[in-house]
Parts: C-alpha cells; structure tokens; sequence
C-alpha cells in the first residue's frame, strides 16, 4: 500500500510527539528532519507528499525540485519563509495557523505596553541596583485618553484593541485590507499610516512580514512620531528598519520601544539597543504558552491531513490562488480542529 510521505523541514521542540499523534495513520509515513539550506530541503523533500516547516527555506528553487507535493504547512502565522506564488503555480496549498496565539500575542503587546509606560522594568532595575527614588522613572504619563495605533488590524490587534478599552485608550489602526465597517464594529478608527504616525501616543506592530511591510516602519514614519512616543513590535523584526528605529531612540525622536522581535535573532552581544534604557526587549516569546504551542503544532499537522486524507483545501489555505491549478473540497473541519484547542 503506497503511503503519504510527510516531512517535517525542521522544528526547534523537544519531540515531534503532537504531530505524531495527529499524522499516526497507516496511510502516513512520518519522516522528521533538521534542514538549514535549499539544498537540505531539497535532498530530504524531493518525494515527499506534504511539508511541515518552521524555518528552513522553501524557495522557488525548492518548490520546482519537489515532485509529489500537495500541502506545505507552517508552524505559526507568518509565511515569509515560502513562496507563495510558486507554491500556487505548481499546485502545492500552503497554510498556515494564524489563530493559536491570538491572545498571548495581544496579551504580551499589553504586558509591554503597561511596562513601558508604568516604567516597570525601568524601576525594578533601579531598585534592585539600590535606588529606590521614584524621581527616576520620569516621566509617566496617564493612559487614560491616551492614542493607541496598530499597525494592521487582524485577529491579533482586534483582540488587543477589545483588552485595552477598560484602560480608556483611544485606539486608531492602519489597515488597508480591512473596510470601515468591521473598524467601526470593534470600535476602532481607520487611518492612513501617516496620520497614525502623527496622532498614535502609543503605536503597536501587527503586519506580517512580506514585500510590501518589510521597513514599512522607516525614517519617514519615525520623524512623524511624537517625541513621547513609544513603539511596540510583536510581528516580524524586518517590518521596522532597525538602523532608522536606533537613530530615532538615539536622537529622542521618540521616547521608546518594546520590541519581541528583532532583524536579526537572536540578538549580538553588541547590539546598540541592549544598552538603552528606554528600550525593553524580550525573545521572541510573545506567541508562547504551554497550550498555544501544543495547538500550533497540532493544527499544522492537521493542515496536512486535511488536504491528503480528505481531499480537503487546509482549513487555514493562505494560497488561494491555488484553487485555480488543483480542485479539491471545500473544507469540513468544525470537530476534526476543535478536538486540537486545549
């Protein structure tokens, strides 16, 4: 009996055991890997039926080496790391699972917002180097009436516009793939990015990094922002030009950031923004929780069982145009998901 063969590229978790339990079919062939370059993917996914991937490379060059393949999935929102338009020319659905850290994301760009503006992390390193002198952490403005701008307004910053109301902020976004109408039903402003830029106190990053975002944060953005101004970015490090971000912290452009990713990651030993105190930096963990992790890997897992035991689009089709080169069901997946969120 032929069996599907599924690769994972590459992962950086303990086991594969929530992808086993959802791929464990004797249809199913499961083959784990640890890829780095186009070349490793390619040898190890030439005949492969279905990719998992997290950060290994899947290029126009890997996709035209693949033979059999149907369905790419990757861990977590962003795509940046297929090609989506070749994907949908040869045929291949590639999705992805944008809705398994909704809330841990909105909740870390809050817990950074809070820190930066109460000067929490400011004052715990004072105390803790032996001034206790509130003085220090001036200035500290009201949130109260205060401008909130979020850049995109997908399910992420919609839910940390719905947590910051009790804070009384006002919250504008920039979005132009959202209409008016879902702004207005969430009670939010839409704006042009400039007139963000100028009016937000507080501006929150939320666009997925592709062509058109990379740097879309640059020198031109930051020399509209207030001078009190703090920058918050839990998207994609590239979506701000960390060298235009540097200058305008360095120059009191603006008044700070709090930044969960970076250009680069992990960060160098000596990077300019680990010296700054107005800036606060964390590892690229705002997606983490111990149950969005197990529902990230279990969703992306079940991506490929959608498409190669059901002969179903993947629930979370990022692709669409593939639809014009492969014909397959419309997706079925109400109770085959919800078994998946813990």
């Amino acid at each position: 009996m032929k069996k599907w063969k599924v690769v994972v590229t590459d992962w950086e978790y303990e086991d594969l055991s929530y992808e086993k339990e959802v791929l464990h079919h004797d249809k199913i062939e499961f083959i784990p890997a640890q890829c780095r370059t186009e070349e490793e993917v390619i040898d190890a996914c030439r005949s492969a039926d279905a990719l998992i991937n997290q950060y290994a490379p899947i290029s126009a060059k890997v996709i035209a080496a693949l033979e059999n393949c149907k369905v790419i999935t990757r861990y977590g929102v962003g795509v940046n790391t297929i090609d989506l338009e070749a994907a949908a020319e040869k045929g291949i659905c590639v999705a992805n699972v944008p809705d398994y850290c909704k809330d841990e994301v909105a909740d870390h760009a809050l817990a950074l917002l809070l820190s930066w503006t109460r000067k929490v992390t400011l004052a715990n390193q004072y105390v803790k180097s032996g001034k206790w002198d509130f003085n220090l952490t001036k200035p500290i403005y009201r949130l109260r009436g205060r401008v909130l701008g979020l850049v995109g307004f997908g399910m992420i910053p919609q839910s940390l516009a719905e947590k910051v109301k009790p804070l009384g902020l006002q919250v504008i976004a920039y979005d132009p793939y959202v209409t008016e109408e879902v702004a207005e039903e969430k009670g939010v402003k839409l704006v042009t990015l400039d007139e963000l830029c100028q009016q937000a106190d507080i501006i929150s990053v939320h666009a997925p990094l592709t062509k058109s975002t990379q740097g879309m944060i640059s020198r031109g953005q930051f020399e509209q922002m207030k001078r009190d101004a703090l920058i918050i970015n839990t998207s994609r490090g590239p979506v701000i030009d960390e060298a235009a971000l540097i200058e305008a912290l360095s120059k009191g452009s603006i008044a700070g950031a709090a930044l969960d990713v970076l250009e680069e990651e992990p960060i160098g030993s000596d990077h300019p923004l680990l010296s700054m105190e107005n800036v606060i930096l964390t590892p690229h963990v705002a997606w983490y929780s111990e149950e969005s992790a197990v529902e990230m890997r279990s969703k992306a897992a079940m991506g490929v069982v959608d498409v190669l035991l059901h002969g179903e689009y993947p629930k979370y089709l990022v692709n669409k145009q593939v639809k014009n080169k492969v014909q397959l069901k419309d997706n079925q997946p109400k109770n085959r998901y919800a078994a998946l969120v813990k």
